[in-house]
């Protein structure tokens, strides 16, 4: 869901409830400034998780780090 709003809409707005919409709704919400400029907000995307890799860590591996 997408809504446009001019920068007077917005000001009639509460915050709480845009904030809310946007989070709640997944909306995403353009505000037009009046020198024609938007601003996008949007719930940001969950990061997906890191790959478990095959490997190991060898023994010793701290000792020969810190020997030189």
């Amino acid at each position: 869901m997408q809504r446009t709003l001019t920068l007077e809409e917005l000001k009639q707005q509460s915050l709480d409830d845009l904030l809310y919409e946007i989070i709640r709704q997944g909306a995403i919400i353009v505000v037009r400034l009046p020198e024609g400029g938007e601003i996008v907000m949007g719930p940001k995307q969950p990061l997906e998780p890191l790959p478990v890799l095959d490997g190991y860590v060898p023994e010793g591996w701290k000792d020969a780090i810190y020997s030189c």
